[in-house]
């Protein structure tokens, strides 16, 4: 799409949309277009030029300095920073430009080159989970075409399943864990994410994928006896209740440890049933695991 708001905007690149009133005010890189009700609205170009004078910001460059500078100029200076985060960065934001532009191609070379650089662990947790997580932003704001947005996961889900499938731990840990997406929720790359790091740390894993009714997934837990039961949500259909969602599984599964995790668990604000652990951002999934490994 080609229309975001200044929210879109602060969610993607991390920069308050106070501050970017001000740069807009101080400076002429950002030239927002707006409504008939006077609200701004962004497009593609000047969301990509915010993640690169962000990053670049963020990294000790002046605004007032880089607003004097061209594209070409501004790219060389991305392409300069040495600083391993920095690095990162840099490819996380070059793949939302990808995704913007529907440029696959390119998109593809970026996973393969980091993959062959740094490795397929390294490239999952620290350039397809932090990209996973602002295209996520982009599919609950309906800022993204369904069409790029079936084009893009089908690279990444790609990606993540030859990770799992490579995935050799040394150490076997004695619990299990059934990951599942309810009906209506397609988007899978949260919950692929998550059973590659389980994997990776030994645990055993039951993995039915998306838009899973719960009688199968009762019927599994039945069978399987898991430890936990795993759910990442993104963007459910309209019809989908989580409130309604929440007691089916406390009344499914009583007996069975409930742990959620995706952008649905970070705007709910009621109380959260006792049997039911929300984990809301990417460092309390990785405490997860890691408790997983340790019992």
């Amino acid at each position: 799409m080609d229309s975001f708001t200044i929210k879109d905007l602060e969610n993607i690149s991390g920069i308050k949309a106070h501050t970017i009133r001000i740069w807009e005010q101080r400076y002429q890189f950002l030239k927002p277009n707006r409504t008939d009700t006077n609200i701004r609205f962004y497009n593609n170009e000047e969301l990509k030029k915010v993640l690169n004078i962000s990053l670049l910001n963020k990294y000790g460059l002046k605004i007032s300095h880089l607003d004097k500078m061209n594209d070409g100029e501004i790219a060389e200076k991305i392409l300069s920073l040495t600083q391993l985060e920095a690095q990162q960065e840099r490819i996380v934001n070059e793949l939302v430009e990808c995704m913007i532009d529907v440029d696959l191609e390119r998109l593809e070379a970026v996973l393969e080159g980091y993959i062959q650089s740094k490795g397929i662990e390294r490239t999952i947790t620290k350039i397809i989970f932090p990209f996973m997580e602002k295209v996520g932003i982009l599919w609950v704001t309906n800022h993204i075409n369904p069409a790029q947005e079936h084009l893009v996961t089908n690279i990444i889900r790609q990606k993540l399943i030859v990770g799992i499938d490579s995935v050799v731990s040394e150490i076997k840990v004695n619990k299990s864990v059934l990951l599942f997406l309810p009906e209506g929720e397609f988007h899978e790359l949260g919950v692929l994410f998550v059973n590659y790091l389980l994997k990776s740390k030994g645990v055993s894993t039951i993995y039915l994928g998306a838009n899973v009714p719960l009688r199968d997934v009762e019927y599994l837990v039945k069978l399987k006896k898991p430890s936990y039961i795993y759910s990442h949500l993104t963007s459910v259909g309209k019809s989908f209740n989580f409130d309604k969602f929440l007691l089916n599984l406390t009344k499914k599964f009583a007996d069975t440890p409930i742990v959620l995790s995706g952008l649905l668990t970070n705007t709910y604000e009621k109380k959260i049933p006792p049997q039911i652990n929300f984990k809301k951002t990417l460092s309390e999934v990785m405490e997860f695991v890691a408790h997983c490994k340790e019992l």
